[in-house]
């Protein structure tokens, strides 16, 4: 997975001034205030998609490096 990421996060280091090389988070971020179980449910969810909505994996808990696989049940 590691290989196909570099060309990836390459790509995205050179769309900002900021960076040398490569990137792997987004420069901006928006902090919110967790407050409930659904809350934090929801953004939890959002984060073991993005390999999936990205196409590095079938399914969340196929990621090897996410936590999804915790959360499986499996």
């Amino acid at each position: 997975m590691a290989s196909n990421l570099q060309p990836v996060m390459k790509r995205a280091g050179k769309k900002e001034k900021h960076n040398k090389g490569f990137q792997f988070w987004q420069q901006h971020n928006n902090p919110i205030q967790l407050i409930t179980n659904d809350m934090m449910q929801q953004k939890l969810d959002y984060i073991h998609e993005n390999p999936v909505k990205a196409g590095f994996v079938a399914e969340p808990h196929h990621c090897l490096y996410s936590s999804a696989l915790d959360y499986s049940g499996e």
